[in-house]
Formats: structure tokens, C-alpha cells, sequence
């Protein structure tokens, strides 16, 4: 009876272990198969920065870091350890077309990727150009009155003038360590350069699709407009029509899809970019890309500086010409001069100085914003707020959401 009663219990002990073991083992499958969405990161912190007049705010993806320019010189911020970590300033002081035209972070990492124009030392080099010699066939009197003699006459070489582009462009990639890492110092590393950027030319869109490691930007000056495409190969190509504008544009963080507004003459559309491969999104006057973000596309329909319709349409791999455009809002939100983003929930964020509107799953919300000048976190979670001190800057970081 004892020998039996001692098989019973461990039976059972065996028994919950192994259901113990499934337990744990199923949670783990589950966390694989069905992970819990991350939460972005918002933080509740102020800062004093030294020095005034900063612009293009940006934070990093984990709002430890903030990037900006003062007096045309690119600076970081370690918010964590209140300090500056890194500047790369412009090779003239005179020039404004010189230095940093643009950056961004990537939006899952402390990595600043940003544009840096500098005079080419080599503008106008000399080369050596070797023609081929001439062939002249005289008449020799010989004892055969009809005999022609071939003489080849050389050529001398000769040196011309070979004119470059005056402007150098590269591209460089800034990895910056942990914040509360204080040895380690930030990579600043050189990944290319672009040849073809107009001279003084100026950066107006930048967007990037991590997952096809695909990088695009419009560059204007004075006669033209670019639209140009770099891989990860670091291949460059031009992907704009003739005469054609494009006001705002977005990257598929899914397929590397450019969706762009694009104007040719009196003709307004948004278009999907696949490659050299177009297709009408929208032949709507007034429609305009607003975003993408998980597979969804976000275009507003803006009459008299206004923003009175969201509609969307997915973001598939293989697009087709003018797409059903589902509503997702309709209302009346003022867009002249503001700023405007897609966060990572899906929400519509389009904000002013005076206050942010956002969009969630067709309801509309407004915060009141206190600083000299505001700016929102690339996912959308937080809130920026510059108000100058004198010679300094007061950050203040918090969530945005409405204050209760």
C-alpha cells in the first residue's frame, strides 16, 4: 500500500510538472506567433540647451537624444545626461548652401542619417586627350606613275578642361551609443557620395522605407526639381517626369512604395512609385498623401487651407490604378502652415504652434500647446515644447494627449 500511495504522488508530481511545462512552453509559442505590440516610449523631462533660434527639431526613437541647428551647425542633445555629444559644421561661413541640407533618424534606432554639401576641390581638372592619327594617302612619282604610297602623319596629344559638378554631396550615418553611456563617442561614418545634386540645391523631402533599405528625396533649385531614389547598393537614380512638381510624398514601411502628390501642368494626382512602375492612387484635385503606417494610406482632402476628409486605402504589394478609398474622418481641421504626421497607432496628427488635432479611428481631438515653438515625436507619442530663455532653450518633453 506505502509502494503504491509513492507511485501516486509522484505520478502526479510528474504529471503537474509536464503541465507546468506546457504552460510555460505554449506562453512562449504564443509570444512568437502573436507578439505584444510595443508601446512607444514617452517621456515627462526638461532641458536647458545653450544657445537660441534652434530649428528642424527631431528626437530620437527613444527621446533620449534631440537633434537640431544653430546658426547653420548640426547638434545633438543627450537629454539623459544633459549635454551636447556631437556638431558637424558647415565648411563656409559664407555659403548657406554649404554644410548639412537635411537629416532624420531612423525611426527604431539611436542613427541620425543626414546630408552634408561641400565645394569640390576638383571642379575643373585637366585631361590628356589622345585622337587618332591621321591617314593621308599622297601621290609619290615612282617608277609606276599609278603606285600610291599610304603615309600615317601622327598627332600630338592635347590637354582640355574637364568641368565636375562644384558641389560635392555625401551621405553619412551618426550612431550614437546608449545615453547613459559617457565613454563611448558617436560613429560618425561616411557612406557615399552623390554626384548628381544640383548645385545649391535644396533638400525639401526626405522619407526612407527601412524594410527595403530604399531612401528617397526631392532636391530643388532655381530651374529644376529632382526626385531621386538610393538603394542600398547605393545606386542612384532620377525617378520624375519632365515638369513634374511634387509638393509632399511618403515610403511604404512595408514594400519600399513611394506614394507622392505629384502636378504636371494643370494635372494634380497622387501617384504609387514601384520603380519606374506608376499607378493613380487618386485624380482628386484637392486630394494629397498625408502618411502611411501599417499598411494603411492616408490621404486628406484640403479645400481653402483646410482639412476636411481622411480617406484611406491599404498598402499592398501590388497596387492597381485608382483604389476604393475608404473614409476614416470628415470635419473641418485648419492646415495652413502646420505640420503633420501618421503615428505609430494609426493616428492623424496635424498641429500649429497654437495646437495639435488628432485623428483616432474616426474621432477627433485638440491640445492646446504652450511653447514659442512645438514639435511631434515621429511615432506620435510625444510632445516637444522650445521656449527661449535669453541665450538659451527651454525642451520640455511630455505625452501628447489632452490634458485633463
Amino acid at each position: 500500500m506505502r509502494t503504491l500511495r509513492i507511485i501516486l504522488v509522484w505520478t502526479l508530481v510528474s504529471l503537474l510538472l509536464q503541465g507546468g511545462g506546457y504552460f510555460v512552453l505554449n506562453k512562449k509559442v504564443q509570444a512568437v506567433m502573436t507578439p505584444v505590440s510595443n508601446e512607444p516610449i514617452t517621456l515627462n523631462l526638461t532641458a536647458t540647451i545653450p544657445g537660441s533660434n534652434l530649428q528642424n527639431i527631431q528626437i530620437s526613437s527613444a527621446k533620449d537624444y534631440l537633434a537640431y541647428t544653430e546658426n547653420g551647425t548640426l547638434k545633438i542633445y543627450n537629454l539623459v545626461q544633459g549635454k551636447q555629444v556631437f556638431e558637424k559644421k558647415s565648411p563656409s561661413t559664407t555659403d548657406k548652401t554649404l554644410g548639412v541640407l537635411t537629416y532624420q533618424w531612423l525611426p527604431d534606432r539611436n542613427t541620425l542619417l543626414y546630408f552634408y554639401a561641400k565645394k569640390n576641390p576638383n571642379e575643373v581638372t585637366n585631361v590628356t586627350v589622345y585622337p587618332k592619327a591621321t591617314v593621308k594617302t599622297p601621290v609619290i612619282k615612282t617608277e609606276d606613275p599609278n603606285q600610291k604610297i599610304d603615309k600615317v602623319i601622327p598627332v600630338e596629344p592635347r590637354t582640355e578642361k574637364k568641368y565636375g559638378n562644384p558641389q560635392l554631396t555625401e551621405l553619412y550615418s551618426l550612431e550614437l551609443p546608449e545615453s547613459k553611456d559617457d565613454t563611448t563617442l558617436p560613429d560618425d561614418r561616411f557612406n557615399q557620395s552623390i554626384d548628381n545634386l544640383p548645385k545649391g540645391g535644396k533638400i525639401e523631402n526626405l522619407v526612407f522605407s527601412t524594410s527595403s533599405n530604399l531612401i528617397y528625396l526631392t532636391v530643388k533649385n532655381e530651374s529644376t526639381q529632382l526626385l531621386m531614389e538610393i538603394d542600398v547598393m547605393k545606386n542612384v537614380r532620377t525617378l520624375n517626369k519632365s515638369g513634374e512638381a511634387i509638393d509632399n510624398m511618403a515610403a511604404s514601411d512595408r514594400y519600399g512604395t513611394l506614394y507622392i502628390d505629384s502636378k504636371v501642368g494643370n494635372t494634380h494626382q497622387v501617384i504609387a512609385l514601384d520603380g519606374t512602375k506608376r499607378r493613380i492612387i487618386s485624380k482628386k484635385l484637392n486630394d494629397s498623401i498625408l502618411g502611411i503606417r501599417d499598411g494603411k494610406v492616408y490621404i486628406g482632402e484640403v479645400i481653402n487651407d483646410e482639412l476636411v476628409k481622411i480617406t484611406s486605402t491599404s498598402d499592398r504589394a501590388e497596387l492597381t490604378d485608382n483604389p476604393t478609398l475608404k473614409t476614416e474622418w470628415e470635419g473641418v481641421i485648419p492646415f495652413k502652415d502646420v505640420r503633420m504626421l501618421i503615428g505609430s497607432k494609426g493616428q492623424v496628427i496635424v498641429y500649429n504652434n497654437q495646437a495639435a488635432y488628432i485623428v483616432t479611428a474616426g474621432q477627433l481631438e485638440e491640445v492646446k500647446l504652450q511653447g514659442d515653438e512645438n514639435y511631434v515625436s515621429f511615432d506620435g507619442a510625444e510632445l516637444i515644447q522650445l521656449t527661449e530663455q535669453g541665450t538659451s532653450t527651454l525642451v520640455g518633453l511630455r505625452p501628447l494627449k489632452p490634458q485633463k
